[in-house]
């Protein structure tokens, strides 16, 4: 269970403090969400889904080169997911 700092409204950010002491931002204008440790850690994971939601950042070009070189993750690894298992937004 949860609990907010404030009502609904219609712009700003509602934060959410979950029962494993986390805490979510939420961007009432956009609707998009970010969970941190802290608030502070909450509202930068947001503030950067804002900017990746509004056009911002770089695109991927090779997916396969950014999992190497910038997760340390080797894309033959990875299992394949069959699209009936992918989560409901995603179908």
């Amino acid at each position: 269970m949860s609990s907010t700092t404030r009502p609904n409204g219609a712009e700003g950010v509602e934060f959410y403090y979950e029962s494993d002491g986390t805490v979510t931002a939420k961007d009432l204008e956009t609707g998009l969400a970010r969970g941190g440790d802290t608030r502070a850690d909450a509202l930068a994971q947001l503030a950067e889904v804002i900017k990746l939601h509004e056009g911002e950042g770089e695109p991927i070009d090779d997916p396969d080169e950014f999992l190497r070189d910038e997760l340390n993750i080797d894309p033959d690894d990875l299992e394949e997911v069959s699209r009936e298992d992918y989560p409901a937004f995603m179908q």
